[in-house]
């Protein structure tokens, strides 16, 4: 055979195995299908649970031990960092304070939220559709323009009508923190809440305004009930976002956990790689928690909200 020959009999192997690659793949579509969300589902579990490991790793192994650095399998685990963190360290006043802090914005923006969600979902006004999109343009606002004057208004030295700069400071408060939080996380709050109201049969709330109730009183008895997976989905999403939350929280409040130190503010002070590896694994544990709980909430929520009945 000449080299010619023997060169186009090469090319053509590569070409005549994709073909039949492809043609096996077209006959069996659901085989195809199948070893895709297998490779799609292990590289997302990879992705996502190898972090939590190698925490786990960092906070198991002796401090002697990571100078060479840790092993992916280690052999010698000790759990002192996870002893030291509520022995001698009070972390668990860092996960306190920053739990009270995002209850307390979660409460503020289902509270409000519900009402601007309420106006949005269940009238129609000129300007409506402008209006909302105004409103979420809101929560893309970069967090670092408000430092300049939240900081001074917290620290009473912007002047306020009828009281000039003399009310009380903010600053170093859980006030500081859930204010500038409770305005960004709003518009998605008031976005997602809306579409959950609009749902609402009319007749339901009707009724209840032919037997005395009034508006603000049918959506809390009424509407609000009859949507709780969007309630839920709002209040887990601002949780979590307030409880992972560090910027306002480091420029605003001491690290001290007597004056409302947050969790990173905890995860810093736990001291070397094992104490912060614990600590973040700690840190997780409320988070977990709140997601296990209100699971079937929140998949309902994020499924029926997009969906018109």
């Amino acid at each position: 055979m000449s080299p010619v020959s023997e060169q186009t009999t090469t090319d053509a192997e590569p070409s005549t195995a994709v073909a039949d690659l492809a043609r096996r793949m077209i006959r069996r579509p659901g085989s195809v299908y199948r070893v895709l969300f297998y490779v799609a589902t292990g590289f997302f579990l990879l992705v996502s649970l190898f972090p939590l490991y190698w925490l786990l790793v960092l906070s198991l192994t002796p401090l002697g031990a990571l100078a060479g650095g840790p092993a992916l399998v280690p052999t010698d685990l000790e759990p002192g960092a996870y002893l030291r963190l509520f022995d001698s360290f009070p972390f668990h006043l860092y996960v306190f304070n920053s739990v009270l802090i995002a209850a307390l914005t979660t409460v503020v923006v289902l509270l409000v939220g519900s009402i601007g969600g309420y106006v949005f979902g269940r009238y129609e006004f000129p300007g409506r559709t402008p209006l909302m999109l105004g409103v979420l343009v809101v929560s893309y606002f970069p967090p670092a323009t408000f430092v300049i004057p939240l900081f001074q208004l917290f620290t009473a030295n912007v002047p306020l009508p009828g009281l000039g700069t003399d009310y009380p400071q903010l600053y170093n408060t859980p006030g500081a923190v859930v204010l500038p939080l409770s305005a960004l996380l709003m518009p998605l709050a008031i976005f997602v809440l809306a579409t959950f109201f609009e749902q609402i049969p009319d007749g339901l709330e009707d009724a209840a305004r032919i037997e005395g109730s009034t508006r603000l009183g049918a959506l809390y008895r009424v509407v609000a009930p009859l949507s709780a997976p969007g309630l839920a989905t709002a209040g887990v999403l601002t949780f979590v976002v307030v409880y992972n939350e560090f910027f306002f929280s480091y420029l605003v409040l001491r690290s001290e956990p007597q004056e409302w130190g947050v969790l990173l503010h905890g995860m810093f002070r736990a001291g070397g790689v094992s104490g912060m590896a614990a600590a973040s694994i700690v840190g997780i544990v409320p988070m977990a928690a709140l997601v296990a709980l209100a699971q079937d909430r929140i998949v309902s929520g994020l499924t029926r909200g997009a969906l018109k009945e």
